[in-house]
């Protein structure tokens, strides 16, 4: 009997639902984290399967209290949830969008993270992937790449939080590694979500960087960890 359980963290649209439906396809129980209950529940009725609604809110102490208490164990946890207020320059954008920014995509990770530990300890084999992008690389920023042209100071509160998410991804690899863990982050290149006019703009199909979550996901006892992959496996340079 496959009893896997796995969370993704702002599952209810976006990269994110399409990641927590390829993991239920897999046989997981999904958990799909939403702030919303509405919009989760309209999630789960999508998704199908065994998906569950957990009402999360990434930035909320008592929110990510209440849910962990109602997980005893898990074998996957997927850090999704993250906005991106604006596309602009740090010349541009205020110490309050930073702080917003960051509070979601690196204060409310670690929250998580660490609010779920006992839960992922349980686990014969816990994974946990970060999503994060591709513009968090400082080597892409500055050098050429496959996924968008360098030399734009642009989106700087989100580059940044996500540049801040890949050094905790490494720090908790380091620390969770002799426990079996593997935690791994992941660029899933530019999608079609309402993250920010600029991806709602795009064509990118967020079910295809769903699949690469899935891979780190379903990594090996003997696969990689404090590693950052683009979508189609291929490594990205931090």
């Amino acid at each position: 009997m496959n009893d896997r359980t796995a969370l993704v963290t702002g599952a209810n649209k976006g990269i994110g639902k399409h990641i927590a439906r390829l993991l239920a396809a897999e046989g997981f129980r999904v958990y799909v984290g939403s702030r919303d209950a509405g919009r989760g529940r309209r999630a789960i009725e999508e998704i199908g399967g065994a998906a569950r609604l957990l009402v999360l809110d990434v930035t909320d102490p008592d929110s990510i209290g209440a849910a962990a208490g109602q997980l005893d164990r898990l074998d996957v946890l997927v850090n999704n949830a993250g906005i991106s207020p604006s596309l602009g320059p740090p010349t541009e954008t205020g110490a309050d969008e930073f702080r917003r920014t960051y509070e979601t995509n690196v204060f409310g990770v670690l929250a998580v993270t660490n609010a779920f530990l006992p839960a992922l300890r349980r686990s014969p084999r816990p994974r946990i992937v970060n999503v994060s992008s591709g513009t968090a690389s400082l080597n892409w920023s500055t050098n050429p790449n496959p996924q968008f042209a360098p030399g734009s100071g642009g989106a700087a509160a989100y580059r940044s939080s996500k540049a801040a998410l890949n050094a905790l991804t490494v720090l908790y690899a380091q620390t969770l590694a002799e426990e079996g863990f593997k935690v791994n982050a992941l660029a899933p290149g530019l999608r079609a979500t309402d993250l920010n006019p600029r991806a709602a703009e795009a064509g990118g199909d967020p079910a295809e960087a769903a699949q690469g979550a899935l891979r780190l996901a379903l990594l090996p006892n003997d696969g990689p960890t404090g590693a950052f992959f683009s979508w189609d496996g291929t490594p990205v340079p931090w």
